[in-house]
């Protein structure tokens, strides 16, 4: 995942440098493209490790200070030594950055949003005993682009995930798996952390 970043950042960089970004008037309507890798740190009390995985994501542009970011992530994390969890990620944020300067070279910003939630456990020795289920989630957080040419930027994102549904967990109770449902919403979800390169596609208005 760390290599595909790299490589990613490096191929973009060359297409980066090639071509000029061309603004209509303002940094309103820009879109871009990009991926990102994530750290995904579990606040429940259910033997989750620390998740990881990776994603792609578009941002499009509403004015010099405010911005929106369209994701899908894909996190992995195990549970214990007898189970698996993954995690589907699909949503959106709106990203705001507070300094007038559309164009810094680090340019830092607060963000909100939302985003629908796929959740998969499985016991490790024997894939047929599982449990799955859709969700919603709540999230905010900060986070810093470092914009390294006109088109290229590296940003780092610290964000919290709340869960908006029912939650999900596994025990292992006399050599068995057990799987648990608790209705409602929760207090439980993600810390987020998220490493991502985006690429400036063109300014669509």
């Amino acid at each position: 995942m760390k290599y595909l970043l790299i490589i990613g950042l490096v191929c973009f960089g060359v297409h980066a440098q090639a071509q000029p970004l061309q603004i209509n008037n303002n940094r309103w309507g820009i879109f871009s493209l990009g991926m990102r890798s994530t750290l995904s740190s579990f606040n429940g009390h259910h033997n989750e490790s620390d998740g990881f995985g990776m994603g792609g994501q578009f941002r499009l542009q509403f004015s010099d200070r405010v911005n929106s970011d369209w994701f899908f992530d894909y996190i992995q994390s195990d549970i214990g030594d007898y189970a698996s969890r993954t995690d589907y990620h699909i949503g959106w944020s709106v990203l705001y950055y507070p300094f007038k300067n559309p164009i810094p070279k680090v340019q830092p910003y607060v963000l909100a949003g939302h985003c629908f939630d796929r959740t998969f456990i499985q016991e490790n020795g024997n894939r047929s005993n599982n449990i799955n289920r859709w969700s919603s989630a709540a999230q905010a957080g900060l986070g810093v682009h470092f914009n390294l040419t006109e088109r290229l930027d590296l940003s780092l994102v610290g964000q919290y995930m709340l869960h908006l549904g029912d939650e999900i967990h596994a025990d292992y109770h006399d050599g068995h798996v057990h799987f648990h449902e608790e209705s409602g919403s929760s207090m439980e979800g993600h810390l987020l952390f998220h490493v991502g390169v985006n690429y400036k596609i063109a300014d669509l208005w």
